[in-house]
């Protein structure tokens, strides 16, 4: 069984995306059992926003991804609309556009984002599982790139992405033969952080995420910016905007109160000030 969705919403112009959000956490689920939650366009469109409103959102500490249903987290990009939506140059323009945004969006989210992982984490499904940076499957979950099995070509970003997780022989692995790894070779790997019970995985994240949440936010932002400027060539990297992000948590509030409750040997209340 999969996550419960409430009744209480976001607006996400369509009934394949749902947002809502719940004691701090953020949660942006993928609607598309039916399909294994194969990723429309539709869909596509509304992730930009769905992450936009939760950066806005100062109750929002923590965002958590996920699928609906047991079988699957996302299963890729519904191919059943290529027909229609990539049947012209100018179609396949605004596809590809689309498509861009909501994977540039996934990257700029500056809060802690968890992927929920249960069942199939293929193609797509598991690029979007390597935007976040925290990943808890269940033991059923599954996770694969087929391209060299349909003859399409993969991204050099999304490669990029793999070798960051996984290294270059596990990535090599992945890639070439187009296999299938269970959620016990993607734990090996480093290809996601935990690996629990079907039965557990909901309670886990959940806990995670509190368990996060319950952290500085402005300290939390600064660990997400530094590992995201760790990652770009030297010369890119952006050591002026860190050091600011660093000088405002000693100047904050919230470092105050942080060493108030360790000296009162109390929990901190973090106000992200």
């Amino acid at each position: 069984m999969g996550i419960e969705l409430p009744a209480e919403r976001m607006d996400t112009g369509t009934d394949q995306m749902v947002a809502f959000v719940q004691a701090g956490v953020g949660w942006m689920v993928f609607n598309n059992p039916e399909r294994l939650n194969a990723v429309t366009f539709a869909m596509k469109l509304a992730v930009p926003a769905i992450l936009e409103a939760f950066e806005r959102d100062d109750n929002v500490r923590v965002v958590v991804i996920t699928g609906a249903g047991d079988r699957a987290f996302v299963s890729g990009a519904d191919i059943s609309e290529f027909g229609e939506r990539r049947s012209t140059p100018e179609a396949i323009r605004e596809y590809d556009r689309v498509t861009d945004r909501m994977w540039e969006s996934l990257r700029a989210v500056s809060k802690p984002m968890i992927a929920m992982v249960r069942g199939y984490a293929l193609g797509g499904g598991l690029e979007t599982a390597l935007r976040a940076d925290l990943r808890v499957a269940s033991e059923d979950a599954q996770f694969g790139i087929p391209a060299v099995k349909i003859g399409l070509g993969f991204s050099y970003h999304n490669t990029e992405e793999l070798l960051h997780a996984m290294g270059p022989t596990r990535t090599a692995d992945m890639l070439l033969t187009g296999r299938r790894f269970s959620a016990a070779e993607a734990l090996e790997a480093g290809l996601v952080n935990r690996v629990v019970p079907a039965a557990s995985l909901e309670r886990t994240v959940r806990e995670l995420a509190t368990e996060v949440a319950a952290n500085a936010p402005l300290a939390v932002r600064l660990v997400k910016a530094n590992m995201r400027e760790a990652r770009k060539p030297e010369a890119a990297r952006d050591l002026t905007a860190l050091a600011a992000l660093a000088a405002e948590c000693y100047a904050s509030e919230d470092y105050a109160e942080g060493r108030r409750a360790f000296a009162e040997k109390r929990t901190p209340q973090f106000r992200g000030r």
